[in-house]
């Protein structure tokens, strides 16, 4: 219902204008789409399957499984002091989050499955608007419809699979009524976030804002759900972790903070045609 909806927008602003026609194979629409409905699915029953605490471990591996796909497919070259202030955003997202861990063989493999998925999602969304040069409005028309098709059609079987309980069976009311249009409405703009500050940036930015919103959600929590859990090394841990952000945003700005290589031919190996010999029987030929 969420990717409906963003679905719904992205027509409304065709009509108007504001979303040019643009082409996008689809073989690259499969493949978003199995990756994003891959990663919401993985992420949900990696949280069902497992402690909150094993949970945000696995949420804390995407951004250096986000960072190898870079090293590998885009060939990123990282400072070191980008990857030192990586390392304490982590550190200090891991001290005031991380408490009771436990885990099993099947959490396990979901976890997994989440944090693979959810990096090649958000390593796509960078790559395709930037190799067909499209904007975020305009590959969230492409995939939001997919998206939206594929869920719709799966996510109640795949529910009552899990759960063995049936989506239409809930009693619907005015008040969840309410929460599910508030819900898809709040969903359009977190679709579009992701997709501008990652065609924006690249994935491990977006990761590292991303938990600036763990942050923001633990300290939210507090001052209106009261101050229960909240002590030093949670504190500390908060204020590790937007240092850390801080010193990200710094290093990775600078220049060779973070940068992609270009192999060029070696200088001796190229050839100097101008010294090559013509004849005149190949002259007149040309």
């Amino acid at each position: 219902m969420h990717f409906a909806t963003t679905t719904l927008l992205t027509v409304v602003l065709k009509s108007l204008g504001y979303i040019q026609t643009s082409h996008l194979p689809k073989s690259d629409i499969i493949k978003f789409v199995l990756f994003a409905n891959c990663s919401i699915v993985g992420m949900n029953v990696s949280l069902m399957w497992n402690s909150v605490g094993f949970y945000q471990i696995a949420k804390l591996t995407m951004i250096p499984v986000s960072c190898l796909l870079e090293v590998v497919l885009d060939n990123v070259r990282y400072s070191r002091d980008t990857k030192l202030s990586i390392i304490l955003v982590l550190a200090g997202v891991a001290v005031c989050t991380v408490t009771d861990v436990s885990v099993n063989t099947k959490g396990f493999i979901a976890a997994v499955i989440a944090v693979c998925s959810t990096a090649l999602q958000q390593y796509y969304v960078h790559f395709l608007q930037r190799k067909y040069s499209i904007g975020s409005f305009n590959l969230l028309g492409h995939t939001a419809p997919a998206q939206a098709a594929s869920l719709l059609l799966v996510g109640p079987f795949m529910d009552y699979w899990l759960t063995n309980k049936r989506v239409d069976a809930y009693d619907y009311g005015l008040t969840s009524t309410l929460f599910i249009i508030l819900s898809c409405t709040i969903a359009v703009g977190t679709n579009l976030s992701q997709f501008i500050c990652i065609g924006r940036f690249t994935a491990v930015s977006f990761q590292v804002l991303g938990h600036m919103k763990t942050i923001l959600v633990l300290f939210m929590g507090f001052i209106f759900f009261g101050k229960e859990g909240l002590n030093l090394h949670v504190v500390l841990g908060m204020a590790i972790a937007i240092a850390g952000m801080i010193w990200y945003g710094n290093a990775s700005s600078k220049p060779g903070g973070k940068e992609r290589r270009s192999f060029s031919l070696p200088t001796s190996k190229t050839q100097d045609y101008a010294a090559v010999p013509v004849s005149s029987e190949s002259v007149e030929k040309v």
